[in-house]
């Protein structure tokens, strides 16, 4: 029989649970909201017993309160559970807050007595409960459209599970991104910035990407990180890992962090579900 499916859907407050939650029932999935964490018992019974086809596909979501709870108490023989994790910096919460005049729940409960400290203490309770295999997607700076997007392609209905790579190129001088499972920094590799003739230019242009990539230093990384990524590729991959996003930073995130990140996807997108994203590319010098 095949399994029920439950994604868990939590995240700091104000990161994006409810969007999350919209693009997941426009997919199909039956959305559970608000559900009293104390009856998770008889929620886990009517799963795996119903007949019901809504209960074949859930999205629950939950608060950092019942999140632990929920995630220590959501296990049965006939289901499948799957946790999205939303985030977004302190300084995205504190203004996306600010500009709805929405109320933080821990204000609301008296649990803290500003938004920063509310923001704080939230973010302390998910930090004992959040591990490697939780599905963690950044929205600081995400429009819907990749947003929904990334829903899409973690948890379609339709299909077949297997693993699945994001190669995310990005500038170290626009802030890290907080959803990576490997990063890597390559600000050492010879930078097309200082040649002034291919400066406005990116590493989705065919000069600097042969730039970028022909050269010795380039050549010599790539043999020694392929080694590391097809091993550890392979055994994700058979540990059951579902997705696993490779960030590939330089100082601007328009040069060498996207020519490479061009390249780790050419490389890999006939094995593996593959997709590929440059997060700063509004930022790019134009002349």
């Amino acid at each position: 029989m095949q399994k029920k499916k439950v994604i868990l859907v939590s995240g700091m407050s104000g990161a994006g649970k409810s969007t999350a939650t919209r693009f997941l029932e426009d997919m199909g999935y039956h959305i559970v909201d608000n559900f009293p964490v104390q009856l998770v018992s008889l929620l886990v019974d009517m799963i795996e017993n119903s007949t019901d086809p809504r209960y074949s596909y859930i999205a629950l979501s939950t608060t950092a309160q019942d999140f632990a709870e929920f995630l220590r108490n959501l296990r049965g023989q006939g289901i499948e559970v799957q946790v999205l994790f939303l985030d977004a910096s302190d300084t995205i919460l504190l203004r996306r807050y600010k500009a709805t005049r929405r109320m933080h729940p821990l204000l609301f409960l008296n649990k803290a007595n500003t938004l920063e400290e509310a923001i704080a203490v939230e973010r302390q309770m998910f930090a004992r409960n959040i591990n490697n295999s939780f599905i963690t997607i950044d929205t600081s700076y995400l429009a819907e459209k990749e947003f929904r997007r990334k829903i899409e392609s973690y948890f379609s209905k339709s299909a077949i599970p297997n693993f699945s790579i994001s190669f995310l190129s990005f500038g170290y001088k626009y802030g890290v991104p907080m959803d990576a499972d490997l990063m890597v920094d390559v600000r050492f590799l010879p930078n097309p910035f200082w040649v002034v003739a291919l400066r406005p230019y990116s590493g989705n242009d065919k000069e600097v990407y042969d730039y970028v990539i022909d050269k010795p230093e380039t050549q010599e990384f790539l043999e020694k990180f392929l080694s590391f990524t097809d091993y550890a590729f392979d055994q994700y991959a058979k540990e059951g890992k579902n997705h696993f996003t490779v960030a590939v930073g330089c100082t601007g995130g328009q040069h060498r962090s996207v020519a490479i990140a061009n390249y780790l996807y050419d490389h890999y997108k006939d094995s593996y579900n593959c997709y590929l994203e440059h997060r700063d590319e509004k930022e790019w010098i134009h002349e």
